[in-house]
């Protein structure tokens, strides 16, 4: 193997030590490339978006096929992992945590890994690399390559469920606010739950998948015990995604109450503005036709003939109350 050469400081974000008398033990960053090369399991996380990151891999892993170098640093990614001898090239998707951003719009992360190292990368904040960085240095952790790829997995999956939790809190609030009385303003929440919910489905899929094909194709250091557990992760992953799916068509049930609740009102309102016009429409009628300046109007020199009218009128609105009663129209 070339030898591998160190380079600038912030370029490595963290490192650690995961086997031998030193485990645990934090990497200063020009330790990385010697602990790499050698037996002993070592585990470096890189800043994917820093310049120097394409060329400390190939220095450092120049065995890798350039393929493999371009998944590591490129800017767009699809969740996989891919066997290559005996490593994995692994690409997942965690909940963005970062101020600001939408947590659906999830941080990838990339990894080569074999049985004595481990190169991650990241062009954004990971929380489960900071979980594992946090592990180690309490003194626990993974000891080993298979036992850091199910904690990685295990925490990028505690956290999309409990996003997603959240997500169906919301959607189970919004549906009974909706049955209880819907209003305009809720359609941009149902916009926002769905559109959350087609996000996160289009990055979990490719992950389940990911996590599917390595249960068919592991290196051997992967055991039993590992592949159960990250078994479990991908049960956990299922149903997120099937509960995705659900929601978009529960979404679409409670977008269909709404709309009826709203076309319904509308109804409501038209129908008592279409009364109205139609109480007023021969008092319209009768005042103008009263209204008119022309000689020969009745009543016209009676000091009573104003309140006689006002009289008629009433009379007149009564009656038509009674007919839109007999018609069942009010």
């Amino acid at each position: 193997m070339q030898e591998l050469v160190p380079h600038p400081e912030n370029l490595i974000e963290t490192g650690f030590v995961l086997s031998g008398p030193d485990r645990g033990r934090r990497l200063l960053p020009p330790e990385a490339p010697e602990v790499l090369r050698s037996d002993t399991l070592g585990w470096v996380h890189l800043r994917a978006a820093h310049p120097d990151a394409p060329g400390w891999i190939v220095d450092n892993l120049s065995y890798l096929d350039p393929t493999i170098i371009d998944a590591l640093v490129a800017e767009e990614t699809r969740p996989r992992i891919t066997r290559i001898g005996d490593g994995l090239i692994v690409i997942l998707r965690g909940i963005n945590t970062i101020e600001g951003e939408d947590p659906e719009d999830m941080v990838s992360i990339r990894l080569w890994i074999d049985e004595n190292r481990i190169v991650s990368l990241s062009r954004r904040k990971v929380r489960a690399v900071e979980d594992i960085a946090q592990a180690l240095e309490l003194g626990s952790g993974p000891e080993d390559c298979a036992a850091f790829l199910s904690l990685l997995v295990e925490r990028l999956t505690y956290r999309i469920e409990a996003f997603w939790s959240g997500i169906e809190d919301e959607a189970d609030q919004l549906e009974e606010d909706v049955l209880e009385e819907g209003h305009e303003a809720m359609r941009q929440q149902l916009v926002e739950l769905r559109r959350r919910a087609i996000i996160l489905r289009r990055y979990l899929l490719p992950q389940r998948d990911a996590l599917r094909a390595l249960q068919g194709s592991h290196p051997d250091w992967l055991e039993i015990d590992d592949l159960r557990q990250l078994e479990e992760e991908l049960d956990a992953l299922e149903r997120v995604v099937e509960d995705a799916d659900a929601m978009r068509e529960r979404m679409a049930l409670v977008r269909d109450e709404l709309a009826g609740q709203l076309s319904d009102r509308l109804n409501r309102n038209m129908y008592m503005l279409s009364v109205l016009s139609a109480l007023f429409l021969p008092l319209g009628f009768l005042t103008g036709l009263f209204g008119i300046n022309v000689a020969g109007m009745p009543g016209a020199s009676e000091p009573v003939a104003f309140w006689l009218f006002c009289g008629g009128l009433l009379i007149v609105v009564a009656l038509q109350m009674l007919i839109l009663r007999k018609l069942r129209w009010i």
